[in-house]
């Protein structure tokens, strides 16, 4: 089936000598047992939420169309959408203040690939049946949240995170085994919040930066820190051999081992309500 088109809007005042031009795009829900889903957006306002009207997708895009275009490609369950430069690449210039909102179906089973680069990010997966995520990030400010659990198990979820302040919340959701975050210049933020399904194990690879856990009351913590020149704030937890662990880490029902590897910077421990 082809990829429907509609033009929303034609051809808005020059700005910034960018000739901008708004359409949407989407396709039928079938019957897809799995998807692969890839997503690349260089530069502007970009959000994901899950969609729950018999679509696929649906992705509104507000671009210049002098220097990029649009793209939109479904085949052997695989769906590639956001935009690329007329020139090749996704195309990174910061000033171009375009837009891309993404809608995916809720309850599919999605095998998830974000690439974003300087971007003002809003993704939330929640209602997504995620089995696989790979983030990548450039110089954003992006905050992800799962505000509702995944119907689907997955094995890993990766973040790759540039020069950006980060906040991930309700990670608990995301029913990952496994958990890794690389992280290079910036702030992190990661709420461990959530319905943990299981044990889980999250790691944590950061250069020079601050790193804030924000872990809810009940959660069983335990870090386990190789680092240089990194401050530790680890109130509420007590150190043992050469981890800490939270209080209640023995009798917690659901347990999160932290490994972090931080060259500089600052890491503090928040318990929440």
């Amino acid at each position: 089936m082809a990829v429907g088109m509609t033009l929303i809007a034609g051809l808005l005042p020059m700005v910034a000598a960018a000739q901008m031009r708004t359409v949407t795009m989407s396709r039928q829900l079938e019957d897809e047992d799995e998807v692969r889903v890839s997503v690349r957006y260089g530069a502007g306002a970009f959000s994901v939420r899950s969609i729950d009207t018999g679509l696929l997708y649906r992705m509104s895009l507000e671009y210049d169309e002098e220097r990029y275009e649009p793209v939109a490609e479904y085949e052997d369950h695989e769906l590639d959408v956001g935009i690329e430069s007329i020139r090749g690449g996704i195309g990174r210039r910061s000033r171009d203040g375009g837009r891309l909102d993404l809608e995916l179906a809720r309850g599919v089973p999605m095998d998830l690939d974000l690439e974003f680069g300087a971007v003002s990010a809003e993704v939330d997966l929640g209602g997504l049946a995620l089995t696989g995520l790979e983030l990548s990030t450039g110089a954003s400010e992006s905050t992800i949240d799962v505000s509702e659990p995944s119907t689907s198990a997955m094995e890993v979820a990766r973040f790759e995170v540039g020069a950006a302040e980060f906040t991930a919340r309700r990670l608990g959701n995301l029913n990952a085994s496994r958990i890794e975050v690389d992280a290079g210049v910036g702030s992190l933020t990661l709420w461990l919040d959530g319905e943990w399904q299981q044990d889980a194990r999250l790691a944590i690879d950061m250069g020079l930066g601050s790193l804030e856990l924000r872990v809810p009351e009940g959660l069983g913590l335990r870090l386990r820190e190789d680092s240089f020149l990194t401050s530790l704030d680890s109130e509420g937890m007590v150190k043992r051999d050469d981890v800490y662990e939270s209080l209640d880490w023995s009798e917690a029902s659901r347990k999160v081992t932290v490994d972090l590897d931080a060259a500089f910077g600052s890491v503090k421990v928040v318990w929440v309500r």
